[in-house]
């Protein structure tokens, strides 16, 4: 494998809803609203979303914004802002993370604002991240790690062919105390058809 900086990767995705491009200088507003809306519910499973457990300010989102257009450039990170084609509209975030570019192997993570959820868009999302690190990155495994009692991530990677391969008991402790049981989904090549394009 060559070196990640020399790998050229995608600034943006194009999926049938979706279109989703690297986070960017100046799109700190654009988050702040979505994750205000939203951080209710992303804070239920904070062990896989440390971030959110940061004070939000526009100041804040404007610099994890910056913070992430540093790290895919210098490979990192893979993080990618999800717009609504139809309506421009910021509905979450997709990205790969924590790889290991030697097998090569890597974890798709994302997250959808409330009033987004419920419409595919995870899937569709997860699909075209998922697509492409196989067939450009040559992936030999993709994984897809949460919390056991996060339905609606467990019904996404099974509604994207993820297979359980376990459950990590009592993996990580929550702000709360509680300790958390960990799902582990993994997908290898060849296991899905393309979905979304780069472009």
């Amino acid at each position: 494998m060559p070196d990640p900086l020399l790998l050229d990767i995608p600034h943006s995705f194009l999926t049938p809803r979706l279109h989703l491009r690297t986070f960017r200088a100046g799109d700190g507003l654009r988050l702040y609203e979505a994750v205000a809306e939203s951080q209710a519910e992303l804070r239920r499973f904070l062990g896989h979303l440390p971030w959110v457990a940061e004070e939000l300010t526009q100041d804040s989102a404007e610099l994890r914004c910056r913070r992430c257009e540093a790290y895919f450039f210098s490979r990192a990170d893979l993080p990618y802002l999800a717009f609504e084609t139809a309506t421009g509209r910021l509905v979450g975030s997709f990205g790969l993370h924590r790889t290991d570019w030697q097998v090569p192997r890597t974890e798709v993570g994302y997250w959808l604002r409330t009033s987004a959820t419920g419409q595919g868009f995870a899937r569709e999302g997860v699909n075209a991240l998922v697509d492409w690190a196989f067939e450009h990155l040559k992936a030999q495994r993709v994984e897809l790690i949460t919390d056991e009692a996060n339905t609606a991530s467990r019904r996404v990677a099974e509604g994207c062919d993820f297979a359980l391969e376990g459950v990590l008991r009592h993996a990580q402790r929550a702000p709360d105390g509680s300790l958390r049981n960990t799902c582990v989904y993994a997908r290898l090549p060849g296991d899905k058809a393309p979905q979304g394009k780069a472009s």
